[in-house]
């Protein structure tokens, strides 16, 4: 009697910025809907120049004082999303596999992925909207802080790190890449060149993950 050898349990794990929205981020949407598309920019900036996350967010929150949530959920909604990310989710679950969202993003952004199917979605921990309190800094995650949910989150699916599938698009994702031997770079910038071991490029989620969808069936 042959005995066929189970299928491997995967666990896909996506950034957001960049990434699952194409050409724009968390922050960008967020400040277009509060008609600060400038002054993040230039925060955008400064963060590529070395402006640490939680600084980051410091000034973001200050940027915000105003924001609500209606205008979370518009952001949300108007975002340049990637076709397809529903169908890809459910296909990962279909299978028996795990997925989740790991971003340096507030997780008030974040969370909004569950309702699209994700099994997890992590992101920075960010006073509620409207904002009453200030950002607690050690609450915002940066690249390191990628690689330590990611762990968690093996340990707590009962997937091996070598299972792994990363997605991502820039610098906070190359930490993650280094440690995972499945990789998609997502039309990401050159901080990821050489870390990767699929790249795509396009507006359409199902085909990065065509890339790798059967490479461990």
């Amino acid at each position: 009697m042959f005995h066929v050898k189970p299928r491997t349990r995967r666990l896909h794990l996506f950034d957001l910025d960049g990434t699952l929205i194409r050409g724009s981020a968390a922050a960008v949407e967020i400040s277009r809907q509060l008609g600060l598309v400038d002054e993040i920019a230039a925060l955008e900036e400064g963060f590529l120049q070395g402006l640490t996350p939680d600084e980051f967010a410091v000034r973001a929150r200050e940027l915000w004082f105003a924001l609500t949530p209606d205008q979370v959920a518009a952001a949300f909604e108007g975002a340049p999303w990637l076709a397809g990310i529903r169908e890809v989710w459910a296909d990962i679950r279909d299978r028996g596999d795990r997925c989740a969202v790991i971003s340096l993003s507030p997780d008030f952004f974040v969370e909004r992925l569950l309702d699209w199917g994700v099994d997890a979605a992590h992101g920075s921990r960010w006073p509620a909207v409207p904002f009453t309190e200030p950002i607690h800094r050690p609450g915002i995650l940066d690249a390191s802080a990628k690689v330590r949910i990611a762990r968690k989150l093996c340990a707590e699916y009962g997937v091996d790190p070598a299972d792994c599938v990363a997605y991502g698009d820039s610098m906070s994702d190359a930490e993650l890449f280094a440690i995972v031997p499945e990789t998609v770079a997502v039309n990401a910038d050159h901080h990821l060149a050489g870390l990767s071991r699929h790249s795509y490029a396009g507006g359409d989620l199902r085909e990065a993950y065509a890339l790798v969808r059967n490479s461990a069936a």
